[in-house]
């Protein structure tokens, strides 16, 4: 990850992105409403920032999954 692109993420994507690090190596599915449990954020925060994630050239890959009870995102390191 580039230090120019970490310095234009916000603290909430910036969160999101340090969850997703933390967990990817032992998940690959993650729900907005359950990663909003976590850090204190609402679904529809998580859903609105990770979009800034998918689109930047970080260590992550993230793609939608589905929208059963909450969206599912598949990230991969």
């Amino acid at each position: 990850m580039s230090t120019a692109m970490a310095a234009d993420l916000t603290s909430k994507q910036r969160q999101i992105l340090a969850y997703l690090r933390d967990n990817a190596g032992t998940k690959t599915y993650f729900k907005s409403r359950l990663i909003g449990q976590e850090l204190g954020m609402t679904a529809k925060e998580v859903g609105s920032n990770i979009t800034a994630l998918q689109n930047g050239n970080f260590d992550v890959e993230i793609e939608k999954w589905g929208y059963s009870s909450s969206t599912t995102w598949k990230v991969d390191i």
